[in-house]
């Protein structure tokens, strides 16, 4: 089942270009770097903007759930319960800080561990019937913050930006960080730097 809200698993209309490991990222062309020096700084605006309003919705749910648990609630309610492993591949993140961020709400009775229940000696977690609650409160307010952010903007254009935002996060879950690493100089001339004989 795909998981639209934290939009960490999407990838339809998937026909991006990931690096592979090793290759190393291009200069952009002369006509692109303006679009892309524009994106960077907008994304670099957004960030310090979310940061400084803490963009967590309206009314008395506003800020009162931290980004990790609205999204490791949002997953357990979209897809189901499921192991901790499984949680973490999906999220893009690694088992023990899934682990950590999960004990708060085990602990608060958001999540609940339950048997496999197709294989009683695993154990899964589940959204309990009061973190549903909470996680709906939570995303009710956060829904009419994004009504607000956006009045302006037609139905059409909500989902155009949607739908790249969505793309966006996914290459950004796929990229390989082998890919931002310098690019490899070429040996000197002469051969591979060991003095002639």
């Amino acid at each position: 089942m795909p998981t639209p809200p934290d939009m960490t698993t999407d990838t339809t209309d998937d026909h991006r270009a990931v690096p592979a490991e090793g290759s190393a990222l291009s200069e952009p062309g002369p006509a692109a770097a303006p679009v892309l020096d524009a994106l960077q700084h907008q994304l670099a605006v957004y960030a310090r903007r979310a940061e400084q309003t803490r963009l967590g919705g309206l009314g008395q749910a506003r800020n009162s759930m931290d980004r990790a648990a609205y999204l490791l609630l949002n997953r357990l309610d979209q897809e189901g319960p499921m192991g901790v492993k499984a949680l973490a591949a999906g999220m893009g993140i690694d088992s023990s800080t899934v682990t950590r961020q999960v004990a708060p709400l085990v602990e608060s009775g958001l999540v609940k561990r339950t048997s496999h229940p197709e294989d009683g000696r695993a154990v899964v977690l589940q959204l309990s019937p009061r973190g549903h609650s909470r996680l709906e409160e939570v995303r009710s307010s956060r829904r009419r913050l994004m009504e607000l952010i956006t009045q302006d903007w037609t139905a059409e254009e909500r989902g155009v930006f949607c739908k790249l935002l969505t793309r966006f996060n996914t290459a950004m879950l796929d990229l390989n960080p082998a890919s931002l690493a310098p690019s490899p100089q070429p040996p000197a001339e002469g051969g591979q730097g060991t003095p002639a004989s």
